[in-house]
């Protein structure tokens, strides 16, 4: 037994059920289904974004360095008259004594300053981040008339409400049997 073009026989219970081919747009709109789905909606922000910039500052950088001299003593024998002599790093001293001039020499210990010149380079760095931030602002505004129409009917409806389910309560209180 031959079957026609949508018929299916069922294995388990050897029927024949037929079927009819999809139609192009029935298969179109199942697609579409399937790719749909539920979620909430959420608005597109702008991405945060982050600049850093570096600021390189090269500067020149005076400073005092000091010098120590040594003390250094030197004596010296001749044949001549006396004599003394002193600045601001040495001192010299000579004297005759037996008709020999003994002379000396000795350095004061002086720090001396000398300039030093250095190159510095500082660098600093700065980020800058952009965020956005979103807030809800709440502003209170009075009510309008229709408003205020809405909310007191809102409350007589409530009242009839109660006072209707108090009539049928005591209506069916009153059809109980008595004993």
């Amino acid at each position: 037994m031959s079957l026609s073009k949508g018929e299916v026989k069922n294995p388990k219970t050897l029927q024949t059920t037929y079927t009819k081919p999809m139609k192009p747009t029935s298969a179109i709109l199942l697609f579409v289904l399937l790719l749909s789905a539920c979620g909430t909606a959420r608005p597109v922000l702008d991405r945060d974004s982050t600049k850093v910039e570096v600021k390189t500052v090269e500067r020149i950088v005076r400073d005092t360095a000091f010098i120590e001299l040594p003390v250094i003593i030197e004596k010296v024998a001749t044949l001549d008259t006396a004599s003394t002599l002193e600045n601001k790093y040495a001192k010299s001293e000579a004297s005759v004594s037996g008709g020999v001039l003994h002379h000396s020499l000795s350095t004061k210990p002086v720090r001396e300053p000398v300039i030093v010149e250095t190159k510095e380079t500082v660098r600093d760095s700065v980020v800058f981040r952009d965020r956005i931030v979103k807030e809800d602002i709440y502003i209170e505004k009075p009510l309008t008339r229709w408003q205020q129409f809405r909310l007191q009917l809102g409350s007589v409806t409530l009242i009839l409400i109660v006072i209707a389910i108090l009539y049928l309560l005591s209506f069916f209180v009153q059809q109980l049997p008595k004993t």
